[in-house]
């Protein structure tokens, strides 16, 4: 037994934990502790990934490329591959990935157990999107290959099933043509939510990222800094990435109510010096966060939730609105505040985050008394037709899950009753 995290860092309690590294022996491991939970690299922020007293299966050694179709595009890999290896080996060979969230340092299993998202989801859907097929593990010694094609039930209750269908061994990907690293970028400041709707319009299609930082604390004022890219060809150019550290857990956080405001105006300050269009490499422009490693550790000892919801774009302005003057109000908030578009496409996944409209999500520092804003939080996007990121979550009401997830009751009868999670626990009960 040894204590675990996830990226959210709220708890470090003790897991038995497994390594899993050849694929061909995993239903063997899978029958001896019973029941356990996938952990890829522990970028799920709440407890998703997490099994306290009980099994978690480490699946980063399974971490091979098993095949590639140079003419089609088509990897095949053990689920635990990461978004950065694959970049990494076939970006110099003229293919990657459609859909990259916020971080690269996610498994291909964890990315579809979360169908995760990315700056690009008007373009491009959502992780699963691009999913070929995978084979799947369950506990009982059963062994699924499935995609949209072959047994698509199990194919849409695994997709953003936050690992509750089986383990998954590996997938085949459908990677991309692309024209290499290189973005054309431009920032745009803007003031007032209208500015933010309009300026999401105007960027799609022609841009194939789009994506804003907003400055919480002015309420529904807000000012913020747009960002869209699209792909640069023929870019004759070097990049060397610079990462920095934090080298240790401070006492206290470093995001609260006295650093909060001044946090925001430095942030803006130094961005304005970077309004306008140039030519970037990809990774700065989709991953800021990657360039500091363990950023999590700025908020102290007892760590972080992540506050995501999505809203439809009927309620969604009107919602955001009233969200951003309970935050304010409240003297809580982010530095790292991101509003953003969904497109009109639909996910794979019976359990899948996203929908057509806006998405909002905020980082707060743990501390007593925030429960009270989340209440409140959660109340607004109730009534305006929305839900909450699984992902990200660790304090969702069941009540909440239940009434915003309505295909939750199809997706019970796929569970792998010998897999558990915090989460499930916490949601589904068992």
């Amino acid at each position: 037994m040894r204590p675990v995290s996830s990226w959210g860092r709220l708890s470090a309690l003790p897991h038995d934990v497994v390594e899993l590294s050849d694929r061909s022996r995993i239903a063997a491991e899978l029958a001896k502790r019973r029941p356990g939970i996938a952990y890829g690299m522990g970028r799920s922020y709440g407890d998703a990934c997490l099994n306290p007293e009980g099994t978690l299966w480490r699946t980063a050694g399974l971490d091979r490329f098993i095949a590639f179709d140079e003419a089609s595009g088509r990897l095949r890999c053990e689920a635990g591959a990461t978004l950065r290896e694959i970049q990494d080996v076939f970006l110099p060979r003229g293919w990657g990935l459609p859909v990259l969230p916020g971080t690269r340092f996610v498994t291909v299993g964890g990315a579809i157990a979360n169908d995760v998202h990315g700056k690009n989801h008007h373009e491009t859907g959502t992780f699963g999107d691009h999913v070929v097929s995978f084979t799947l593990q369950r506990t009982d010694g059963e062994q699924i290959a499935s995609g949209p094609g072959e047994r698509p039930d199990w194919f849409a209750a695994t997709v953003g099933g936050l690992g509750l269908t089986g383990v998954i061994v590996e997938a085949e990907l459908q990677l991309r043509r692309v024209p290499g690293p290189w973005l054309d970028t431009e920032t745009i400041a803007y003031s007032g939510l209208d500015a933010f709707f309009q300026l999401s319009d105007e960027s799609h299609p022609a841009w194939e990222h789009a994506v804003s930082w907003i400055d919480c604390t002015w309420g529904e004022a807000v000012r913020g800094l747009f960002l869209r890219a699209r792909p640069a060809a023929d870019q004759q150019r070097t990049w060397r990435g610079r990462e920095l550290a934090m080298p240790l857990v401070p006492p206290l956080s470093l995001v609260n109510r006295l650093t909060l405001k001044p946090l925001n105006r430095l942030y803006w300050m130094l961005n304005q010096r970077q309004l306008g269009r140039r030519v970037e490499h990809y990774v700065p422009f989709l991953f800021p966060l990657d360039a500091i490693a363990d950023w999590n550790r700025m908020y102290g000892p007892k760590g972080f939730y992540q506050y995501q919801c999505v809203v439809p774009r009927e309620s969604g302005p009107a919602a955001v609105r009233e969200m951003l003057t309970a935050i304010a109000r409240s003297g809580e908030g982010s530095v790292l505040a991101v509003l953003k578009t969904f497109g009109e496409r639909s996910p794979q996944g019976l359990l899948s985050f996203p929908m057509p409209g806006v998405t909002l999500a905020l980082d707060f520092h743990n501390h007593p008394g925030l429960e009270a804003l989340f209440e409140r939080l959660d109340a607004i996007v109730a009534q305006a037709g929305g839900r909450l990121y699984p992902a990200k979550d660790a304090r969702m009401p069941r009540a909440l899950f239940e009434a915003t997830y309505p295909r939750l009751g199809e997706f019970i009868k796929y569970r792998d009753p010998g897999i558990s999670s915090a989460m499930s626990r916490r949601l589904m009960g068992s």
